[in-house]
């Protein structure tokens, strides 16, 4: 699903997020206007086809619904105001905060072609630290990561990540971010690269547990028993709790380290249903 940054029609929004998630979930108009708290089954669809307005909270509540947060949620609250303004100061001021929020929380979605910047640890990392290190100097950037780097890494790195458009060099040799955030977009599966990317992540955690205080990491875990609905509904709220982070990271310009975030989910027996039929 594209970013509602990239729609300038609230209502075509939300039948494409609607249409997405009827494929997807099996939700119904009914589940939809019950989320965003509306007693009519179908007061959204007549939303979203034009015949109805949001109106007072209505933008605020549907933004919920949907699962947007942060700057997304504000675009979009922004964007109902803008579709249901006349010409005037209102439409004005909702269109500049879509304009300003869209450009400053970009978000740059790699094809297939661009895979290989999974394929290292050292390309997300580099691609959020190099702009926070005056001058670039190599060597100071290597100093910096805490897995073990070298100079001609980090330049080989930034080689390439200015080559994929993700870092710009600026006229004093400093370095800027292209986009506020970097995503596979909607995968049906995951690459050998991002499982690469993935092995490697699992590595530094466990040396984060061994080596770095408590202050300065966080790791808890539940182990529970699950049928395949309840797996299949922790995923979907995994991926809600995701965009909620990427919503907080990318709303502060500042940083002071660069950090990893594992979602992890997985099996530590065989399917006992099966085991039992066998």
């Amino acid at each position: 699903m594209q970013s509602v940054t990239n729609f300038q029609d609230y209502r075509e929004f939300m039948r494409q997020w609607f249409a997405e998630n009827k494929q997807r979930h099996s939700l119904t108009w009914r589940d939809f206007a019950r989320r965003a708290g509306y007693v009519s089954p179908v007061f959204l669809k007549l939303v979203s086809e034009g015949k109805s307005s949001l109106r007072g909270t209505g933008a605020d509540r549907v933004a919920q619904a949907m699962g947007l947060e942060g700057f997304e949620k504000a675009y979009f609250k922004s964007l109902v105001t803008y579709n249901q303004s006349k010409l005037g100061p209102a439409r004005k001021k909702a269109y500049d905060e879509m304009q300003a929020l869209a450009q400053a929380h970009k978000v740059n979605v790699l094809g297939k072609d661009s895979m290989g910047y999974y394929e290292s640890w050292k390309n997300p990392v580099l691609r959020e630290l190099v702009p926070h290190v005056p001058g670039m100097f190599p060597k100071k950037v290597a100093d910096c990561c805490l897995p073990k780097l070298t100079a001609s890494e980090v330049k080989e790195s930034v080689r390439y990540l200015e080559s994929l458009g993700l870092l710009v060099k600026n006229r004093d040799g400093s370095y800027s971010q292209s986009d506020k955030s970097v995503s596979t977009g909607e995968m049906s599966f995951v690459p050998l690269t991002i499982q690469q990317m993935h092995l490697q992540m699992g590595g530094f955690a466990l040396d984060a547990i061994k080596n770095l205080p408590l202050s300065e990491r966080n790791v808890s875990g539940i182990t529970m028993g699950l049928t395949q609905r309840a797996y299949k509904k922790i995923v979907e709220e995994l991926a809600e709790f995701r965009k909620k982070v990427v919503a907080i990271a990318t709303e502060d310009d500042g940083m002071d380290r660069v950090y990893r975030l594992n979602l992890q989910l997985f099996p530590l027996t065989k399917n006992i249903q099966e085991m039992q039929n066998a």
